[in-house]
């Protein structure tokens, strides 16, 4: 009796885990052995807590800003008729498609950092990381060419600005963009006014009533009594002189004009691109954080 009753004690002692549901067999933790004993996840910090709400937060704000430029780039695409059928053939040159991939590849990696976040996946928590990790990687290797080849920046800048004075007529896009830069930086054609004899509606020997005409973007006051656009302001200017078309339009271009804006524009761009750095930087140490957190415990993909 005394050697069955040692036996008796001797396998109560024995550590075990139990998966079945009969909770008669749980023995208490005392009782256990710790090197044989379950483990379970430990229970998140209330710090960690917080990074994690704060990251699913942060990237679910991107989303939504990534779905709204997906929203205007579908809208301007429809707006245009790009994605018509006979008007496939352009859609790889719309600016809009800019804002469909901008907006999608935003949405995409937000939404991994956010389901990740929430249901402590690894798996997601790692696309997110890389995805953004891919993201800085391009972006830092854009400035370093542009600070390569800023010698011919001017020269890229040249070449754009010629594309929307010749397809100024045929292309909304160019003619908007020309139209932005002329008013904006009070310019007109590329090294002067009278660039814009080379455009095939503004030569004074084209057919219509826009020859010898410069666009109403370059006129120093293009409104009509304050209050109306004036889009005849720029009518016959190249029929006139230079000094009564001084009184009329800007006669400098617009290639100096940008150039010096640029520079002007440098410290401000410079400071953009640090903030997109730390927010991508902040975004990154939080999917850490919550990836180092859930990663003990076994947590589920």
């Amino acid at each position: 009796a005394s050697c069955l009753s040692a036996q008796a004690s001797r396998l109560v002692e024995l550590p075990y885990c139990d998966d079945d549901d009969d909770g008669d067999t749980d023995l208490p933790v005392a009782e256990q052995d710790p090197g044989a004993r379950c483990s379970v996840p430990p229970k998140p910090s209330t710090f960690s807590q917080c990074v994690r709400y704060l990251a699913f937060l942060w990237n679910l704000l991107f989303l939504l800003l990534g779905l709204l430029a997906l929203a205007v780039g579908v809208w301007g695409l429809l707006a245009k008729g790009s994605l018509r059928g006979d008007g496939l053939a352009p859609l790889g040159s719309d600016p809009m498609l800019l804002f469909v991939l901008s907006g999608l590849g935003a949405s995409a990696v937000s939404l991994a950092g956010c389901l990740g976040a929430l249901r402590s996946s690894p798996c997601l928590l790692r696309f997110f990381l890389g995805a953004v990790l891919a993201f800085a990687g391009l972006e830092v290797l854009g400035g370093l060419l542009l600070l390569a080849a800023r010698g011919r920046l001017r020269d890229a800048l040249r070449d754009a600005l010629l594309l929307c004075l010749l397809r100024y007529q045929e292309e909304p896009d160019l003619r908007f963009l020309a139209d932005e830069v002329q008013r904006s930086l009070r310019c007109c054609g590329l090294g002067s006014y009278r660039d814009w004899e080379t455009n095939p509606y503004f030569n004074c020997s084209a057919p219509g009533v826009q020859a010898c005409s410069v666009p109403a973007s370059c006129c120093l006051d293009p409104w009509q009594n304050g209050t109306v656009a004036n889009a005849q302001c720029g009518f016959g200017v190249l029929r006139l002189g230079d000094t009564a078309a001084g009184a009329v339009v800007h006669l400098g271009g617009c290639v100096a004009q940008l150039g010096a804006w640029l520079r002007g524009q440098a410290a401000g761009i410079a400071a953009g691109g640090a903030v997109l750095v730390l927010v991508e930087a902040a975004g990154t140490l939080m999917a850490l954080k919550v990836l180092r957190d859930i990663a003990p415990g076994g947590a589920r993909d």
